[in-house]
């Protein structure tokens, strides 16, 4: 399903920068098939697109079709991985204008992702009126912006159905043992999925964080599982002729050869989430010991006309991956008798001929410039497709993280700035770091 071009890539490297680092990519593919190695415990995600809870997964689909009978709005409570990939997928598939769409489906909004009082009051006026329910996805229960979010909406539920009324309309996705969230779903009877132990957050679009939300968007989970299914399947032979294994021999190279950002690009204006969710598995799976690139994304073509400038001519420090859709559909540019502008020699064409140009004398210009394209190939927008892509992302993230010899599935550097916050809100245990951080602010 998928066609990878690497043919401006390789002018940048050695010929042999695949089967140079073929016993690495071999030991690397062995620890994510075998779950050891670095972070083996967290590497459940492999496995999933076969393996997964056929149980829960109907559930998941029988609370969509709830909250579609009962609810005009989701919010969706999480942060990070928690919230990422469901957003990801429903405008890629749904569009970034889903809730302005006249629909079968429920609006979904998206909260406890930061923590701007603007927002909140804005996305509150949103829900106005309209009969809501909300799906709060954290493992433990404690994270302080989703969990101040859940706060706010568990409290407007309860004042608006009841507390009876709003234990019918809560979904808590958490740990299926412990936490704050898990004790309080068991406390209050909330319909409760799982956040699975071997599958951490970034790469857990493919479970019941992920796939709840997709669901009540109306989009088909068994067609997403499929694509990704097929994708485990084919990525599962070894080899340097597999495209998990180019890409991330790739990547590994040009990192070595002094290239420091990936800039992820995609013609398609859907896709800008999606890229959101690449730049957190990518950033927080290599971002460490002072290793990695640095994941970055641009969209074409509106960013050719302001990013294009450095990238084709600033720092040589990057390289660019292109991930380009087939077209759905068809639109044919018309012919203008007046040519004020010059394009009647477009006339009669179609817009995707346009598109295909455009990138094809982009790649060109760039690796002109001293910038190696990376180019995957899919067939249309459509759930197959993307649940093949997000199983590649997630393969090649794994491989690429035991090639740079860094644990892919930690992230250690994220509580750095979660003590600072606790400690400057004053949270009981936090005190002598309150009075040191205070004393340099």
């Amino acid at each position: 399903m998928l066609k990878l071009d690497l043919s401006k890539v390789s002018p940048f490297l050695p010929q042999d920068y695949v089967t140079s680092r073929q016993a690495k990519l071999e030991k690397a593919a062995s620890m994510l098939s075998s779950h050891s190695g670095p972070g083996g415990e967290f590497t459940g995600w492999v496995d999933l697109p076969r393996d997964y809870d056929k149980e829960e997964f109907a559930r998941i689909k029988a609370a969509a079709r709830k909250i579609q009978q009962q609810s005009q709005v989701l919010v969706v409570i999480g942060i990070g991985g928690s919230y990422l990939g469901a957003r990801a997928v429903i405008e890629l598939l749904a569009s970034p204008n889903y809730n302005l769409k006249k629909k079968d489906t429920p609006d979904i909004y998206f909260a406890g992702n930061g923590l701007s009082t603007d927002s909140l009051l804005e996305l509150i006026a949103l829900i106005g009126d309209r009969d809501f329910s909300v799906n709060v996805i954290s493992k433990s229960g404690t994270t302080t912006e989703p969990a101040v979010a859940f706060r706010i909406f568990k409290a407007m539920l309860e004042e608006k159905y009841g507390k009876e009324g709003a234990r019918g309309r809560i979904y808590a996705t958490t740990d299926a043992r412990r936490g704050a969230l898990k004790g309080l779903a068991d406390a209050e009877g909330y319909e409760k999925f799982v956040v699975p132990d071997a599958v951490g957050g970034r790469y857990s679009v493919l479970t019941a964080v992920g796939l709840l939300p997709i669901a009540a968007a109306g989009i088909d989970i068994d067609a997403l599982m499929g694509g990704a299914r097929l994708a485990m399947e084919e990525l599962s032979a070894g080899g340097p002729e597999n495209p998990a294994w180019q890409y991330a021999a790739a990547r590994h190279g040009l990192y070595q050869a002094g290239k420091k950002v990936e800039l992820l690009a995609c013609y398609e204006p859907p896709f800008r989430f999606f890229a959101e969710w690449w730049k957190q598995l990518y950033g927080e799976s290599e971002g460490k010991e002072g290793k990695g690139l640095f994941p970055a994304s641009v969209e074409f073509t509106a960013d050719l006309h302001s990013m294009g400038q450095y990238i084709q001519e600033g720092e040589r420090l990057m390289f660019e991956t292109v991930v380009k859709f087939a077209p759905k559909g068809q639109f044919i540019i018309p012919n203008d008798p007046d040519n004020v502008d010059g394009l009647n020699f477009l006339s009669g064409k179609p817009l995707s001929f346009v598109a295909e140009q455009a990138m094809r004398g982009t790649i060109l210009a760039h690796v002109d410039g001293g910038v190696p394209n990376v180019l995957i190939e899919l067939p249309a927008i459509g759930e197959a497709s993307v649940g093949y892509l997000i199983y590649f992302f997630e393969y090649v993230c794994g491989l690429s993280g035991h090639l740079l010899e860094v644990n892919p599935f930690d992230q250690p550097g994220v509580e750095a700035y979660k003590k600072n916050m606790f400690a400057l809100l004053g949270k009981p245990g936090y005190e002598d770091l309150k009075a040191q951080l205070e004393m340099r602010l």
